[in-house]
C-alpha cells in the first residue's frame, strides 16, 4: 500500500456542486419571482467561479466572497435585489444538494476499508456539513477539513499544515490529495510537498507537475 492518508476535496471530486449550484440559483431566483434559464444560470456560474478564484489567491474573505458573487450577478443582470440576503436563500437552497460524482460511493465505501480518508474543502462550512451528512458518504471519513474553520484556504501551505497537524500519525509521503482543482487541491497538494491527483474527467491540458490523474474515481484503485 503506497498511501495510507487520502485527502479528498468535496465538491466535483466526490460532490456533484455543478448539479447543486444549477437547483440552488434556479430555487432562489424563484424566491424572488423570477424564472431563469440555462444561459442565466452560466453567467452566475462563471460570476461564482471566478470569486471563487479570487478567494484562493487571498483578494478577500469567504464572507465577502459569498456576497461578491451575487453582486456582480446582480450588477450583469440588473436585478434590484440586496446580494446579502440572495446569498442566504441560496445557501440553504444549495445545502440540499448531494448527488453524488459517478462512482464516489462505491470508491469511498471500499478504500476506507485500507485507508484513512478526509475531507478538505473551501466550501461554506454549514453548507458542506448538511450535503456531506445526508450524501452517504460521512460514515467513510475520519474528519471533514474546512478552510472556513481553519482561517485559510486551499492552495495555502498553512491549510495543509494544519491539516497535517490535525491527524494524528500523518506522515506526508503517505499521503494523497485528491481533487478536480488545479488552483486549490493540485497547487494546494504541491505548496505542501504532498502527492497529488488530479481528478480529470474532461481531460483538460496543464502544466503542473501532477504526481497522478485520473477521468474517473475507480482508477484510484490502481494508485493508492
Amino acid at each position: 500500500m503506497k498511501y495510507k492518508t487520502l485527502l479528498f476535496d468535496a465538491d466535483m471530486t466526490l460532490l456533484d456542486f455543478k448539479a447543486a449550484e444549477y437547483d440552488g440559483i434556479i430555487e432562489t431566483m424563484r424566491s424572488y419571482g423570477i424564472e431563469i434559464d440555462d444561459e442565466i444560470i452560466k453567467i452566475y456560474s462563471a460570476s461564482n467561479d471566478a470569486q471563487w478564484k479570487l478567494f484562493e489567491q487571498g483578494a478577500f474573505s469567504k464572507a465577502e466572497l459569498v456576497v461578491n458573487r451575487f453582486k456582480v450577478f446582480f450588477e450583469k443582470m440588473g436585478y434590484p435585489f440586496d446580494p446579502a440576503e440572495a446569498n442566504s436563500r441560496y445557501v440553504a437552497n444549495l445545502a440540499n444538494g448531494h448527488k453524488l460524482m459517478p462512482d464516489a460511493l462505491e470508491v469511498c465505501k471500499t478504500l476506507s476499508k485500507t485507508h484513512k480518508l478526509y475531507i478538505i474543502t473551501n466550501g461554506v462550512a454549514t453548507t458542506q456539513a448538511k450535503r456531506f451528512a445526508e450524501c452517504g458518504l460521512k460514515p467513510y471519513f475520519e474528519k471533514c477539513f474546512v478552510s472556513e474553520a481553519i482561517g485559510v484556504p486551499k492552495p495555502h501551505k498553512e491549510f495543509f499544515d494544519y491539516v497535517a497537524e490535525n491527524i494524528e500519525g500523518f506522515d506526508k509521503t503517505k499521503a494523497l490529495v485528491i481533487g478536480d482543482s488545479l488552483t486549490s487541491d493540485i497547487q494546494g497538494g504541491i505548496n505542501a510537498g504532498i502527492d497529488t491527483c488530479w481528478f480529470n474527467p474532461k481531460c483538460e491540458k496543464t502544466d503542473l507537475d501532477i504526481t497522478y490523474e485520473i477521468d474517473s474515481l475507480l482508477k484510484l484503485y490502481d494508485i493508492v
